[in-house]
């Protein structure tokens, strides 16, 4: 017997039966009727697997299969349609790609139909999410993915990768780049935010809030908790924990764009990272159930004019540290990094990344994001003391002294490795 042939029919059979399971749980959940079970799919697989088979034997008959097959599912779209007055075609598409996936286990290509079982379940199951999203998203949500998508995919590539200022350190296509991968991570949340609402409690919407903007987060869930003047710990909660995603936002960025300063960043920014988590599950386990139903963001990151906004700020720090640089050396960096904490974290925290080792040292580069995040740490304190009140600054003190002496110790650990 043949025992890596016997394998793949066993991984055929799985990954119908894996689909199948799915939509058979879909059916029974929403008391609905199809043309095709657990068994069903798995048998599907186990037809395009020994479709494949035969064509060595019988020339065209794969080809035979596929056309015989997909008539039989075309019949059945046609008797639900019209007798059973049933919409929508996925389980007969996901049946024509069943029948594919067994081919592709016969022709070795059995990772990648893992994968795509994984992929199509995963589509399959978030349904109601997606459903839910689209009831959501507005249209100018929708004209404003397209344009960045056309932006990204169209115009990127068309800009120069190269140096074309007089300090040699801006670049059109890195600059942009750091644009599309600032806004992909601030639609994270406003998707998020989208698809859960907001509904979910002030904790929920500080971590995807945090991934949007830590500072929209502290003004908003801020004036909720200066209306109500209740729910200190959960105010406060949301407030933290959308502030400890920061540090881990500005840990991914760097490791995107300089994995060498991004190692020498890890201990000192989750140090951060964790100790704050520490206290946000401190204040989540004292805290009552509430829950928010204001957005903590309210503008689409895909938007143009936001992404034109984060490409200009882009280029005027870069230019800025360069100047700056060459005429004060590395306290020229450390006046930019502060300045640009006062408004935002992304911007310094991806130029420096791109200029260290070539531009400016690794430790100016270091001390920079760490000067910049402290600065931007302070100023969001400064506005839940002026927006919230003296009760809800009081305890983000604590969160802010504990996260930045946590950064600090860590930091003075590893200066000796820079």
């Amino acid at each position: 017997m043949n025992w890596d042939l016997t394998l793949e029919i066993i991984i055929s059979i799985a990954l119908g039966l894996l689909i199948g399971l799915q939509r058979e749980i879909y059916y029974r959940r929403n008391n609905r009727k199809e043309f095709a079970g657990t068994r069903t799919f798995a048998l599907i697989a186990l037809l395009g697997f020994l479709s494949a088979w035969m064509q060595k034997s019988i020339p065209h008959f794969l080809l035979f299969m596929m056309l015989v097959f997909g008539l039989l599912v075309t019949a059945a779209f046609v008797y639900k349609v019209f007798y059973s007055k049933a919409k929508g075609a996925t389980s007969e598409i996901t049946a024509l790609i069943t029948f594919i996936l067994g081919v592709m286990v016969y022709e070795g290509y059995r990772n990648y139909a893992l994968f795509l079982t994984v992929i199509i379940v995963v589509l399959l199951e978030f349904k109601s999410k997606f459903v839910l999203f689209e009831e959501h998203v507005a249209p100018e949500d929708s004209e404003a993915a397209v344009l960045f998508l056309a932006m990204t995919f169209v115009i990127l590539p068309l800009l120069p990768d190269k140096t074309i200022d007089p300090f040699n350190v801006f670049n059109p296509y890195q600059t942009w780049l750091m644009v599309v991968l600032v806004a992909g991570i601030s639609f994270v949340g406003y998707v998020a935010i989208k698809i859960l609402g907001t509904k979910r409690g002030v904790f929920l919407t500080g971590i995807f809030g945090g991934l949007i903007s830590s500072t929209a987060v502290s003004i908003t869930l801020s004036k909720l908790y200066a209306l109500r003047q209740s729910f200190i710990k959960n105010y406060a909660g949301g407030i933290a924990v959308a502030s400890t995603f920061m540090y881990l936002r500005v840990l991914f960025e760097a490791t995107v764009f300089n994995f060498k300063l991004a190692k020498i960043l890890v201990f000192p920014y989750m140090a951060a990272a964790l100790s704050g988590l520490a206290f946000v599950f401190y204040l989540y386990q004292t805290s009552k159930t509430h829950q928010v139903e204001e957005s903590s963001v309210r503008t689409n990151p895909l938007e143009l004019s936001e992404a034109l906004k984060l490409g200009l700020l882009f280029g005027l720090i870069l230019g800025s540290i360069g100047f700056f640089q060459a005429r004060y050396g590395n306290a020229g960096v450390y006046v930019v990094s502060a300045l640009s904490g006062l408004t935002d974290v992304d911007a310094i925290t991806l130029s420096l990344s791109k200029l260290a080792g070539t531009k400016i040292t690794q430790s100016a580069a270091v001390y920079g994001i760490v000067i910049a995040s402290v600065v931007n740490s302070f100023v969001k304190l400064g506005i839940v003391f002026v927006v919230g009140g003296r009760k809800l600054g009081g305890i983000l003190t604590l969160f802010y002294l504990l996260t930045i002496a946590a950064m600090a110790g860590a930091l003075f650990m590893v200066s000796g490795h820079m």
